[in-house]
Protein backbone atom coordinates (compact mmCIF):
# COMPACT_ATOMS: atom_id res chain seq x y z
CA UNK A 1 0.00 0.00 0.00
CA UNK A 2 1.53 3.48 -0.80
CA UNK A 3 1.58 6.25 1.59
CA UNK A 4 1.45 9.42 1.06
CA UNK A 5 2.88 11.99 3.32
CA UNK A 6 0.84 15.46 3.94
CA UNK A 7 3.04 18.23 5.65
CA UNK A 8 1.08 20.36 7.75
CA UNK A 9 2.30 23.78 9.53
CA UNK A 10 1.39 24.32 12.71
CA UNK A 11 3.30 27.61 14.82
CA UNK A 12 5.84 27.91 17.45
CA UNK A 13 6.29 25.18 20.28
CA UNK A 14 4.29 26.27 23.39
CA UNK A 15 1.12 27.55 21.85
CA UNK A 16 -2.13 26.13 20.85
CA UNK A 17 -1.48 25.06 17.43
CA UNK A 18 1.84 22.75 17.42
CA UNK A 19 -0.80 20.87 20.11
CA UNK A 20 -4.20 20.69 17.42
CA UNK A 21 -2.04 19.88 15.00
CA UNK A 22 -0.35 16.68 16.75
CA UNK A 23 -3.76 15.78 17.86
CA UNK A 24 -5.02 16.34 14.05
CA UNK A 25 -1.76 14.17 12.67
CA UNK A 26 -2.29 11.53 14.98
CA UNK A 27 -6.13 11.08 14.35
CA UNK A 28 -5.95 10.69 10.97
CA UNK A 29 -2.58 8.39 10.72
CA UNK A 30 -4.13 5.98 12.96
CA UNK A 31 -7.66 5.74 11.03
CA UNK A 32 -6.16 6.49 7.23
CA UNK A 33 -3.07 3.44 6.37
CA UNK A 34 -2.90 5.26 3.08
CA UNK A 35 -2.03 9.21 4.70
CA UNK A 36 0.81 9.89 6.86
CA UNK A 37 0.45 13.48 7.99
CA UNK A 38 3.26 15.30 9.50
CA UNK A 39 3.03 18.52 11.75
CA UNK A 40 6.00 21.20 11.39
CA UNK A 41 6.70 23.69 13.86
CA UNK A 42 6.32 27.36 11.73
CA UNK A 43 6.65 30.48 13.00
CA UNK A 44 2.80 30.75 12.63
CA UNK A 45 -0.53 32.01 10.76
CA UNK A 46 1.78 34.60 8.90
CA UNK A 47 4.08 32.52 7.38
CA UNK A 48 2.11 29.66 6.68
CA UNK A 49 -0.19 31.41 4.62
CA UNK A 50 2.58 32.25 2.03
CA UNK A 51 4.28 29.23 2.39
CA UNK A 52 1.02 27.04 1.69
CA UNK A 53 1.40 29.62 -1.55
CA UNK A 54 4.58 29.04 -2.72
CA UNK A 55 3.44 24.82 -2.33
CA UNK A 56 5.78 24.34 0.14
CA UNK A 57 3.32 22.92 2.95
CA UNK A 58 0.40 20.99 2.14
CA UNK A 59 -2.11 22.21 4.98
CA UNK A 60 -1.43 24.96 7.54
CA UNK A 61 -3.13 26.09 10.62
CA UNK A 62 -4.24 29.74 10.36
CA UNK A 63 -6.01 31.74 12.79
CA UNK A 64 -9.00 33.60 11.33
CA UNK A 65 -8.42 37.18 10.90
CA UNK A 66 -5.13 36.37 9.18
CA UNK A 67 -7.18 33.77 6.92
CA UNK A 68 -9.78 36.33 6.45
CA UNK A 69 -7.12 39.29 5.35
CA UNK A 70 -5.69 36.56 2.72
CA UNK A 71 -8.64 35.37 1.56
CA UNK A 72 -10.20 38.32 0.48
CA UNK A 73 -6.94 40.32 -0.28
CA UNK A 74 -7.18 42.81 2.82
CA UNK A 75 -3.99 44.34 2.44
CA UNK A 76 -2.24 42.01 -0.19
CA UNK A 77 -3.33 40.22 -3.25
CA UNK A 78 -5.97 37.58 -2.33
CA UNK A 79 -4.47 33.97 -1.96
CA UNK A 80 -5.67 31.00 -3.95
CA UNK A 81 -6.46 28.79 -0.75
CA UNK A 82 -8.99 26.27 0.17
CA UNK A 83 -10.68 25.60 3.71
CA UNK A 84 -10.38 21.64 4.19
CA UNK A 85 -12.00 22.14 8.39
CA UNK A 86 -12.53 24.53 10.84
CA UNK A 87 -10.42 24.21 13.57
CA UNK A 88 -11.75 25.92 16.94
CA UNK A 89 -13.72 28.83 17.85
CA UNK A 90 -10.77 31.69 19.39
CA UNK A 91 -12.49 34.28 21.82
CA UNK A 92 -9.56 36.72 22.34
CA UNK A 93 -8.90 37.69 25.62
CA UNK A 94 -5.86 39.29 28.61
CA UNK A 95 -4.79 36.95 31.28
CA UNK A 96 -3.43 38.49 34.38
CA UNK A 97 -2.28 36.85 37.81
CA UNK A 98 -5.44 36.60 40.44
CA UNK A 99 -3.67 39.43 42.62
CA UNK A 100 -3.05 41.42 39.67
CA UNK A 101 -4.74 45.33 40.16
CA UNK A 102 -6.07 45.38 36.69
CA UNK A 103 -9.76 44.59 36.05
CA UNK A 104 -10.34 46.18 32.53
CA UNK A 105 -8.69 46.68 29.21
CA UNK A 106 -8.07 50.32 30.19
CA UNK A 107 -5.78 49.28 33.54
CA UNK A 108 -3.04 47.72 30.69
CA UNK A 109 -2.39 50.55 28.73
CA UNK A 110 0.90 51.68 29.23
CA UNK A 111 2.10 48.20 30.59
CA UNK A 112 3.87 45.09 29.35
CA UNK A 113 1.77 43.10 27.68
CA UNK A 114 2.62 40.25 25.86
CA UNK A 115 0.82 39.76 22.29
CA UNK A 116 2.15 36.37 21.04
CA UNK A 117 4.78 35.06 18.62
CA UNK A 118 5.37 37.43 15.73
CA UNK A 119 4.02 35.43 13.22
CA UNK A 120 0.67 34.65 15.50
CA UNK A 121 -2.52 35.36 14.35
CA UNK A 122 -3.31 35.98 17.75
CA UNK A 123 -1.10 39.07 17.17
CA UNK A 124 -3.04 40.18 14.24
CA UNK A 125 -6.81 39.61 16.39
CA UNK A 126 -5.27 41.43 19.32
CA UNK A 127 -4.94 44.85 16.46
CA UNK A 128 -8.46 44.62 15.21
CA UNK A 129 -10.27 43.91 18.90
CA UNK A 130 -7.85 47.13 20.19
CA UNK A 131 -8.44 49.13 17.11
CA UNK A 132 -12.65 48.74 17.57
CA UNK A 133 -12.24 50.17 21.03
CA UNK A 134 -10.67 52.64 19.86
CA UNK A 135 -6.87 51.80 20.91
CA UNK A 136 -3.86 50.80 19.25
CA UNK A 137 -1.38 47.85 19.56
CA UNK A 138 2.00 49.46 19.52
CA UNK A 139 0.94 52.46 21.05
CA UNK A 140 -1.19 52.54 23.83
CA UNK A 141 1.14 49.10 25.12
CA UNK A 142 4.20 48.44 26.08
CA UNK A 143 3.79 45.57 23.13
CA UNK A 144 5.63 42.53 23.81
CA UNK A 145 6.09 39.86 20.43
CA UNK A 146 8.29 36.36 21.12
CA UNK A 147 10.26 34.31 19.38
CA UNK A 148 8.55 31.29 20.97
CA UNK A 149 4.73 31.17 22.64
CA UNK A 150 5.67 29.45 25.29
CA UNK A 151 8.03 31.93 26.69
CA UNK A 152 4.68 34.21 27.48
CA UNK A 153 2.97 32.68 30.76
CA UNK A 154 6.00 32.84 33.08
CA UNK A 155 6.55 36.42 31.72
CA UNK A 156 3.28 36.96 33.73
CA UNK A 157 3.33 34.67 36.39
CA UNK A 158 7.12 36.72 37.04
CA UNK A 159 5.80 40.13 37.08
CA UNK A 160 7.74 40.76 34.10
CA UNK A 161 4.42 41.80 32.22
CA UNK A 162 1.13 42.41 33.22
CA UNK A 163 -1.09 40.65 30.83
CA UNK A 164 -1.28 37.61 27.81
CA UNK A 165 -2.95 37.81 25.38
CA UNK A 166 -4.01 35.15 23.61
CA UNK A 167 -7.07 32.96 22.91
CA UNK A 168 -9.13 29.44 21.84
CA UNK A 169 -10.22 26.94 24.35
CA UNK A 170 -7.84 24.98 26.35
CA UNK A 171 -4.91 27.37 24.79
CA UNK A 172 -1.67 26.19 26.65
CA UNK A 173 -0.89 30.11 27.77
CA UNK A 174 -3.86 30.75 29.73
CA UNK A 175 -3.53 27.13 31.38
CA UNK A 176 -0.16 27.89 32.05
CA UNK A 177 -0.76 30.86 33.86
CA UNK A 178 -3.84 29.48 35.28
CA UNK A 179 -2.55 26.51 36.80
CA UNK A 180 0.51 28.68 38.92
CA UNK A 181 0.23 29.55 42.16
CA UNK A 182 -2.05 31.94 43.05
CA UNK A 183 -4.00 31.39 39.57
CA UNK A 184 -5.61 33.92 37.13
CA UNK A 185 -8.28 36.35 36.06
CA UNK A 186 -9.25 37.12 32.35
CA UNK A 187 -9.77 40.80 31.06
CA UNK A 188 -12.42 40.77 27.62
CA UNK A 189 -14.05 43.86 26.24
CA UNK A 190 -17.36 44.74 28.46
CA UNK A 191 -21.09 44.61 26.59
CA UNK A 192 -20.68 48.05 25.14
CA UNK A 193 -16.94 47.57 23.95
CA UNK A 194 -18.08 44.37 21.99
CA UNK A 195 -20.12 46.65 20.21
CA UNK A 196 -18.35 49.14 19.31
CA UNK A 197 -15.96 46.38 17.64
CA UNK A 198 -18.31 44.52 15.99
CA UNK A 199 -19.76 48.02 14.21
CA UNK A 200 -15.90 48.45 13.27
CA UNK A 201 -15.12 44.91 12.34
CA UNK A 202 -18.27 43.04 11.59
CA UNK A 203 -16.76 40.22 10.63
CA UNK A 204 -15.34 39.38 14.27
CA UNK A 205 -18.18 37.38 15.86
CA UNK A 206 -19.47 37.04 19.37
CA UNK A 207 -18.00 34.28 20.65
CA UNK A 208 -18.86 32.83 24.29
CA UNK A 209 -15.80 30.34 26.62
CA UNK A 210 -17.74 27.89 28.37
CA UNK A 211 -17.33 27.73 32.06
CA UNK A 212 -14.64 25.38 33.31
CA UNK A 213 -12.23 25.93 30.29
CA UNK A 214 -9.29 26.81 32.14
CA UNK A 215 -8.40 25.90 35.71
CA UNK A 216 -10.46 28.52 38.50
CA UNK A 217 -12.76 29.92 35.25
CA UNK A 218 -16.22 29.46 37.20
CA UNK A 219 -18.52 31.72 35.21
CA UNK A 220 -18.73 31.60 30.88
CA UNK A 221 -16.68 34.39 29.12
CA UNK A 222 -18.04 36.44 26.51
CA UNK A 223 -15.72 38.01 24.07
CA UNK A 224 -15.10 37.94 19.76
CA UNK A 225 -12.72 36.52 17.73
CA UNK A 226 -13.26 34.14 14.95
CA UNK A 227 -13.03 30.39 13.64
CA UNK A 228 -9.20 29.02 12.92
CA UNK A 229 -9.00 27.05 10.32
CA UNK A 230 -6.79 24.37 8.58
CA UNK A 231 -6.12 25.72 5.10
CA UNK A 232 -4.85 23.61 1.99
CA UNK A 233 -2.78 24.52 -1.01
CA UNK A 234 -5.03 24.76 -4.09
CA UNK A 235 -3.17 21.79 -5.78
CA UNK A 236 -3.65 19.02 -3.06
CA UNK A 237 -5.75 16.59 -4.88
CA UNK A 238 -9.17 16.05 -4.38
CA UNK A 239 -8.93 12.49 -3.11
CA UNK A 240 -6.48 13.47 -0.36
CA UNK A 241 -8.22 16.14 0.74
CA UNK A 242 -11.71 13.77 0.56
CA UNK A 243 -9.65 10.93 2.60
CA UNK A 244 -8.40 13.79 5.22
CA UNK A 245 -11.76 15.09 6.20
CA UNK A 246 -13.31 11.87 6.68
CA UNK A 247 -10.62 10.49 8.64
CA UNK A 248 -11.01 12.97 10.85
CA UNK A 249 -14.83 13.15 11.32
CA UNK A 250 -14.87 9.52 11.77
CA UNK A 251 -12.38 10.04 14.20
CA UNK A 252 -14.03 12.67 15.87
CA UNK A 253 -13.88 11.07 19.31
CA UNK A 254 -10.08 10.40 19.25
CA UNK A 255 -9.58 13.54 18.17
CA UNK A 256 -11.25 15.54 21.59
CA UNK A 257 -9.73 12.42 23.63
CA UNK A 258 -6.48 13.91 22.85
CA UNK A 259 -7.56 17.54 22.51
CA UNK A 260 -10.71 18.62 24.20
CA UNK A 261 -11.07 22.06 22.14
CA UNK A 262 -10.78 20.27 18.96
CA UNK A 263 -14.75 18.56 19.42
CA UNK A 264 -15.41 22.21 17.33
CA UNK A 265 -13.88 20.34 14.23
CA UNK A 266 -16.85 19.04 12.69
CA UNK A 267 -17.95 19.45 9.29
CA UNK A 268 -20.63 21.42 10.78
CA UNK A 269 -18.73 23.91 11.59
CA UNK A 270 -16.76 23.86 8.72
CA UNK A 271 -19.35 24.69 6.48
CA UNK A 272 -20.94 27.64 8.98
CA UNK A 273 -17.12 29.23 9.43
CA UNK A 274 -16.25 29.36 5.98
CA UNK A 275 -17.18 32.86 4.31
CA UNK A 276 -18.03 31.01 0.58
CA UNK A 277 -18.69 27.03 -0.35
CA UNK A 278 -16.43 28.09 -3.02
CA UNK A 279 -13.32 28.52 -0.73
CA UNK A 280 -14.08 24.86 0.86
CA UNK A 281 -11.49 22.65 -1.02
CA UNK A 282 -13.84 20.63 -3.51
CA UNK A 283 -12.89 16.86 -1.86
CA UNK A 284 -13.59 17.76 1.62
CA UNK A 285 -17.82 19.34 0.23
CA UNK A 286 -17.64 16.26 -2.12
CA UNK A 287 -17.27 14.54 1.80
CA UNK A 288 -19.68 16.30 3.23
CA UNK A 289 -22.15 16.20 0.78
CA UNK A 290 -21.99 12.16 1.06
CA UNK A 291 -22.80 13.09 4.51
CA UNK A 292 -26.10 14.54 4.01
CA UNK A 293 -24.70 18.60 4.49
CA UNK A 294 -23.10 20.83 2.00
CA UNK A 295 -26.49 20.71 -0.13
Amino acid sequence: MQTTTVSLGTATPGGGFPAYGQAFADTINELEPTLEVRPQNTKGSTENVPLLEAGRLDLGLVQGEVAMEALNGIGRPPVDLRILTAMYATAGMFVVRADSPCRGIDDLKGKPVVFGARGSGLVILARYVLDGLGLNRDRDFEAIFLDRAGDGPEMVVAGKAAALWGGGGGWPGFVAVAKAPGGARFIVPNAGGIERIRAKHPFLQMLTVPANSFPGQDEPIVSVGSWSLVLARPTLADDIAYRLVRALHKGEAGIVRRLPQARETTPANTLAAAPGRDLIHPGALRYFREIGLGG
